[in-house]
């Protein structure tokens, strides 16, 4: 059975992991009848969102503990990540992505990258393991890679950040991936898009069923 390591970001689309796209993709994982394990970074949020105001909220939490929330508690630090043990790594999106895992949301195409997501990315790289990425989670892999092909969906200002990172940007719509065979890199724009819950599925069934062709 080939196993996914799906790294999230904490917990709701404003602050943390897409909820949807990270359910969607555990289930596209099991449906197709591989495995998952999931994985965060033990680290602060970079802030809180009211996901029902939409406004700051005046509290910490740790993106480790909320990702728990998602993964039902059956979840590891970032740092006990070992990519012998798995077959693929995969991100889902949420603005969590772009602020928890990188500074992409403050800083754009300077943004840096947690070292732990970095090293994870780098760690696959070398060995030639396939990785996915949803939504806003491709930006990571353009400020880590640099010349990688890859899609964002159709966000003009995301698109020119990513590109001068070094990345190529190809248009896609709801449940089309793009696939970087050189590094076997797979990516989906998911809500990068006005998508219902219905395109996320289709959106995470098609990565997974292409990062699981060349496993």
């Amino acid at each position: 059975m080939k196993k996914f390591a799906v790294v999230l970001a904490g917990c709701g689309v404003s602050d943390g992991a897409e909820i949807h796209e990270s359910v969607m993709t555990f289930y596209a994982i099991a449906k197709q009848g591989a495995a998952y394990l999931c994985f965060a970074p033990d680290i602060a949020q970079h802030h809180v969102v009211n996901h029902l105001t939409g406004k700051e909220a005046p509290e910490k939490r740790n993106v480790l503990v909320e990702s728990a929330r998602i993964a039902r508690g059956k979840i590891k630090p970032l740092s006990q990540f070992n990519p012998r043990e798995f077959d693929a790594l995969i991100f889902p999106g949420g603005f969590g992505a772009a602020k928890n895992f990188c500074s992409y949301a403050f800083d754009r195409d300077n943004c840096t990258v947690n070292p732990e997501v970095a090293m994870a990315i780098k760690e696959m790289l070398s060995l030639q393991k396939p990785i996915g990425a949803l939504c806003i989670s491709p930006v990571i892999l353009a400020k880590v890679i640099g010349n990688v092909e890859l899609t964002i969906g159709n966000d003009q200002e995301t698109i020119k950040d990513i590109e001068k990172m070094g990345a190529t940007h190809h248009m896609k719509t709801h449940a089309e991936v793009v696939v970087d065979s050189r590094h076997k890199v797979f990516t989906t724009p998911c809500y990068m898009l006005d998508a219902t819950i219905v395109d996320i599925a289709e959106g995470a069934g098609n990565i997974v069923k292409e990062m699981l062709k060349i496993m």
